[in-house]
């Protein structure tokens, strides 16, 4: 993974409020985007590295996973989330 630490810090105070809450649904959905776009970008150039592509869909199930949670509890946030990530739903 090619995030350095600020850019860790800087998704977290973005996605969590601020750099030290790492645990927040939202910080932890906007990591796991972070991480699948970069293996995405890896598959594209290395189509037979099956050691990622399993990563790569563990990451999307975990991220689904707490969207579900996200919009069963808050779907406020969760629509806003969204949006901001810019993914589909």
């Amino acid at each position: 993974m090619n995030l350095t630490t600020e850019a860790k810090k800087e998704i977290f105070k973005t996605y969590g409020g601020n750099e030290k809450n790492t645990g927040s649904v939202e910080a932890q959905i906007a990591m796991f985007t972070e991480r699948i776009k970069h293996i995405t970008e890896h598959m594209k150039g290395q189509k037979k590295d099956f050691s990622s592509n399993v990563g790569l869909i563990r990451l999307v199930g975990k991220r689904k996973q707490l969207l579900q949670y996200l919009q069963r509890t808050d779907l406020m946030a969760y629509r806003a989330l969204i949006e901001k990530l810019g993914l589909r739903k």
